[in-house]
């Protein structure tokens, strides 16, 4: 049971890493805290539901569509819905403000169209859901195909980010975006490549966690918070402090669900970010001020 509760607290926590992964890229860069992250990783996972029941179409594949179309919404919600929130700030906290204003109204829109398509029962759908024996415990083929993808997936973006021209522009523009124009960098389009990059990240892991946790329209705000949590106890901005807070919390989560109770799962979670908070106040990897 051990090895159960492991393995599969390890599946969420590289969930919670991939997603917070993308926030991390929205907020460092774009200096956007987009409050409907989570909303539009629940629309992957809807779309996926989609293609997998009514077309055929299973989740990985449907990956292939979701990623560029996702990609596409978010270039387009920054493009014409934050643009001009940043051409009036006179400052990145006053964007910081306002976009917390714009993106908490985008919530409710996307969670009325979600409601008024698929209303508010809890969807799931069978894909892989054979069980797999791995070290004498036996678990579903989807969480480890789901885990598998998210390594890879965030190995990938984490190479983008530190081994690319443009993810170097990207980290030059996340810590000084006035010295990044000096140096020819288009802030205005690295900021708003990061953002759709961060929903495209957002939909893959929406896709991912669809494929063994059931869903309804109203979960994004969950994973909007779990990715706040995760992204301010490894550190804001920091990739690897993402994974490591990830990886506890679903470690942590899962162990309570197995031999407490899984109504105690997201009183576990506050407890470690406050004691996190308050032992290091800058997050296990960031940096104090």
């Amino acid at each position: 049971m051990l090895s159960y509760a492991l393995l599969s607290g390890i599946t969420l926590g590289g969930m919670y890493a991939l997603v917070a992964m993308g926030l991390t890229l929205q907020y460092g860069v774009s200096r956007i805290m987009n409050l409907a992250y989570g909303e539009l990783m629940i629309v992957a996972s809807f779309i996926a539901f989609v293609f997998m029941t009514a077309l055929g179409i299973n989740p990985i594949l449907g990956l292939l569509i979701i990623i560029p179309l996702s990609f596409a919404l978010n270039w387009g919600i920054y493009r014409f819905l934050l643009t001009p929130l940043v051409a009036r700030a006179k400052n990145r906290g006053m964007l910081e403000v306002d976009s917390i204003l714009a993106t908490f109204g985008l919530l409710f829109i996307v969670q009325g169209v979600l409601l008024v398509w698929f209303g508010g029962n809890y969807y799931s759908y069978d894909f892989l859901n054979d069980a797999v024996d791995v070290f004498g415990a036996a678990i579903a083929a989807n969480r480890l195909v789901a885990l598998g993808f998210a390594v890879v997936i965030g190995l990938g973006f984490y190479l983008i980010l530190t081994r690319t021209r443009i993810g170097t522009a990207l980290r030059a523009v996340a810590v000084d975006p006035t010295s990044a124009r000096l140096v020819a960098i288009d802030v205005n389009f690295a900021a708003c490549f990061a953002f759709a990059l961060g929903g495209a990240v957002a939909a893959v892991g929406g896709v991912l966690v669809s494929m063994f946790l059931t869903f309804s329209t109203s979960m994004g705000v969950v994973f909007t918070m779990k990715a706040l949590i995760v992204v301010i106890m490894g550190g804001v901005g920091n990739l690897l402090g993402a994974l490591i807070a990830g990886l506890i919390l679903g470690i942590a989560e899962s162990l309570v669900a197995t031999y407490i109770d899984p109504g105690l799962t997201i009183a576990v979670t506050y407890v470690i970010f406050l004691l996190v908070l308050l032992i290091k106040p800058s997050g296990l990897f960031g940096r104090t001020a």
